[in-house]
C-alpha cells in the first residue's frame, strides 16, 4: 500500500481479509522502505491513481524489490461541504496550511456555519482506492458517506474532520462511533471493500 504507516496498512488488510482470498496488504514502513508519492490531482480519483502509480514505480526501481510482483495500492479522501462549495475537497490535508491542527480547521469551519440552518448542512466524506496492478491496469473504486456538519464539535474518537461530521441516522458524530462501527459504514471502508472484491476477481 502506498503508505508509510503500517497501522493504516493493517486496518485495511483487515477489510480486504473479510472476503476470504490470499490477499496480504503491506506498508512501505513494512518493507523497510519509505516513499511519499506526489498528489498533483484535481480529483480524488487523479490523486489515488498518481499514488497508486508512483509508488508502484518506485518498488520496481528498488534493488530489494525487483522482480517481485507487487499490486500497488493507493487512497485519496476528504471532505466536501455543500454550503462552501465543496471545500475543502481534494485540499482536505493542506486545508488552512499543511501544518494547521484540525481542531483549528474545525472550529474555522463552525465559524463559517455558525448561522447555516441544518437543512444547508450537508456535507459528505468522499474516498477513491486506486490499485496499480502488474499488467499496467488499474482499478478505481469509490464510496461516500453522506451526513451534515455538526453545530459543535464532538467525539474523541477518530481523526480529521471526524468531529463536526454528524450523522442523522446514528444521532452522533462520526468521532463518536467506536472503530468497528465507523469501518461498517465509513467511505474507506466501503471503497476499499469493493477494491478488494475487484482484486480477488482477478487474481
Amino acid at each position: 500500500m502506498a503508505t508509510n504507516n503500517a497501522g493504516k496498512a493493517r486496518e485495511i488488510g483487515a477489510l480486504f481479509a473479510c472476503g476470504g482470498g490470499l490477499i496480504k496488504v503491506l506498508s512501505l514502513a513494512d518493507l523497510g522502505l519509505s516513499f511519499t508519492a506526489g498528489e498533483d490531482g484535481k480529483t480524488f480519483t487523479e490523486n489515488a491513481v498518481q499514488k497508486a502509480a508512483e509508488t508502484a514505480a518506485f518498488l520496481r526501481a528498488r534493488t530489494e524489490t525487483r522482480g517481485l510482483i507487487y499490486a500497488t495500492l493507493a487512497d485519496d479522501s476528504g471532505l466536501e461541504i455543500d454550503y462552501l462549495n465543496g471545500e475543502p475537497g481534494v485540499d482536505s490535508a493542506l486545508y488552512l496550511g499543511a501544518d494547521t491542527p484540525y481542531g483549528v480547521r474545525n472550529t474555522h469551519i463552525l465559524g463559517l456555519m455558525k448561522d447555516v440552518p441544518d437543512e444547508k448542512r450537508t456535507a459528505r466524506f468522499v474516498c477513491v482506492a486506486a490499485c496499480a496492478l502488474p499488467n499496467g491496469e488499474t482499478l478505481t473504486a469509490a464510496a461516500a458517506l453522506e451526513g451534515r456538519i455538526a453545530r459543535e464539535s464532538a467525539g474523541t474518537n477518530g481523526f480529521g474532520y471526524d468531529p463536526i461530521f454528524f450523522l442523522p441516522e446514528c444521532n452522533r458524530t462520526l468521532a463518536m462511533l467506536s472503530v468497528e462501527e465507523k469501518n461498517a459504514i465509513s467511505h474507506r471502508g466501503k471503497a476499499m471493500r469493493e477494491m478488494a472484491r475487484l482484486v480477488r476477481e482477478r487474481q
